[in-house]
């Protein structure tokens, strides 16, 4: 994934991926065949990685929990980075984890929200700018003069993000949870 995530998948070999491994090309071959199956494995583990993340932050009711936003801090860098440039690289792949990621927001958006509002087009938005953080890191981690996948610049981005949503858009237990957790882990540090 950080082969994938700092040159791109064209430009990545599986003998780059072998040596970084410190493993024979043939052994990644036997493993995982095509340099674009072993794409869809990176991409299938971070859409599995996002999933879990959502289950037990969100649906879990642990986004108030330090020790989940700095388990999240610590696992979710070299993801994120091979997220953001598997959307930079446009596959089919990049395309359909977007649209799940579309989907998971859309279903916890409508959940308990019988307004009239177009949930499609707000989780879809609300991706679209999440994922544009993932995308620019590096110019946001310059503007910031922090890495965004660094402790302290994870924290300042997070806040950040809670301050230009609307409470009532992602639920006010919700939203709360979230800034409890991030006021949690600041305090700590």
């Amino acid at each position: 994934m950080a082969l994938f995530a700092e040159q791109g998948i064209k430009a990545t070999t599986i003998r780059g991926i072998a040596e970084a491994a410190k493993v024979s090309p043939g052994l990644v071959q036997h493993h995982f065949g095509t340099k674009e199956e072993l794409r869809q494995a990176c991409d299938e583990y971070v859409l599995s990685y996002l999933r879990e993340q959502i289950t037990v932050g969100v649906t879990g009711h642990n986004l108030d929990k330090p020790e989940f936003i700095e388990n999240v801090h610590r696992t979710a860098p070299p993801l994120m980075k091979y997220l953001g440039r598997a959307l930079v690289d446009g596959s089919p792949a990049a395309a359909a984890m977007f649209d799940e990621l579309v989907s998971v927001t859309e279903e916890h958006l409508a959940q308990g929200d019988r307004s009239e509002a177009d949930h499609r087009a707000r989780a879809t938005v609300l991706t679209a700018m999440k994922l544009g953080i993932t995308v620019l890191h590096e110019h946001v981690s310059r503007a910031l003069g922090t890495d965004l996948y660094a402790p302290q610049g994870a924290l300042r981005a997070g806040k950040a993000q809670l301050d230009l949503i609307r409470p009532d858009f992602l639920g006010r237990e919700l939203f709360d949870q979230a800034r409890t957790g991030l006021e949690k882990v600041e305090g700590q540090r």
